[in-house]
């Protein structure tokens, strides 16, 4: 096993799901082969988008693509996809983050062009270091580390941190609430207590004992009352973000005063972000109690 970098891109011309699957061709076979077992870093290019580092996943097996001649698929295990709490970029103050992309004499090295690259331990650990911090807070200002270390001092081991529900938790809730701006998707509300903490909660569609991934698209922000009520399947909502309400409700006149008067939720502002239909689907035919 090792450990290793996929390029994603928005552009890109293989059909990859970052936290289902990745598709590459025949040529990395050999070497992706290497990362079954292990975790991998999700790297964009600057010259494709602005994400740098920016998530890591567990390959779980390689198969051939049945759709796709001479195509393969890292299968990514499930539930272990985790975006970094802030991007990394390929640069700090000027030094590259990944060392393994150097040559001899410290310049980028042709390594830093392929879309499917072995990653060290030490480099992994960093990037993890730099993303993610052991509370699953934000680490701060990429540049602003201490004074007393450097971006590219070998951190501790990371891997036992990407496994802890409670980091995976406070990720997945900073990341919906900031896609939300913090209001519930179903009520409209927006409640912010004295210590600036959101009322909000960050509600998984799929859920994680469905193995339902930690991302955005697979959740929706919800005050308390509707995420109760979500989760015990007494709301829903249709493709189209239409809410429904199930039968079983006891007084309908009331959840009907509690939810937006447009009787949608309203999603995120990227669109990118908003639920996805499958997770959607799933909740209706698994969770909701029409």
């Amino acid at each position: 096993m090792a450990k290793g970098v996929f390029l994603v891109r928005a552009d890109s011309i293989y059909d990859d799901q970052p936290e289902v699957r990745y598709q590459f061709p025949r040529q990395y076979l050999s070497r992706a082969s290497q990362f079954v077992g292990d975790w991998i870093v999700y790297f964009e290019p600057v010259k494709a988008g602005k994400q740098g580092y920016h998530a890591v996943a567990k390959v779980e097996r390689i198969v051939p693509d049945p759709s796709a001649e001479s195509r393969y698929l890292a299968l990514i295990e499930p539930g272990s996809y985790l975006p970094l709490e802030q991007a990394v970029p390929f640069r700090i103050n000027g030094e590259v983050v990944e060392r393994g992309v150097l040559n001899e004499e410290s310049r980028i090295s042709g390594r830093a062009q392929s879309a499917v690259r072995p990653l060290s331990d030490s480099d992994f650990n960093r990037i993890v270091a730099l993303g993610l911090s052991e509370d699953g807070l934000p680490t701060g200002t990429i540049t602003g580390v201490a004074e007393d270390q450097t971006p590219f001092d070998v951190p501790r081991d990371r891997t036992t941190l990407l496994t802890s529900r409670l980091v995976r938790d406070k990720v997945f809730r900073a990341k919906v609430l900031e896609a939300y701006d913090s209001r519930c998707a179903l009520t409209g509300f927006k409640f912010i207590n004295g210590g600036g903490k959101a009322e909000a909660q960050a509600a998984h569609i799929k859920p994680v004992e469905a193995n339902g991934p930690d991302i955005v698209t697979n959740g929706i922000a919800l005050s308390g009352t509707v995420h109760w009520m979500f989760d015990r399947g007494l709301l829903s909502l249709a493709d189209d973000l239409t809410i429904l309400l199930s039968s079983r409700i006891n007084d309908v006149d009331g959840a009907r005063k509690l939810i937006n008067p447009s009787g949608r939720a309203s999603p995120p502002s990227a669109s990118n972000l908003r639920p996805h239909p499958k997770y959607l689907e799933w909740h209706r035919q698994h969770c909701f109690k029409g």
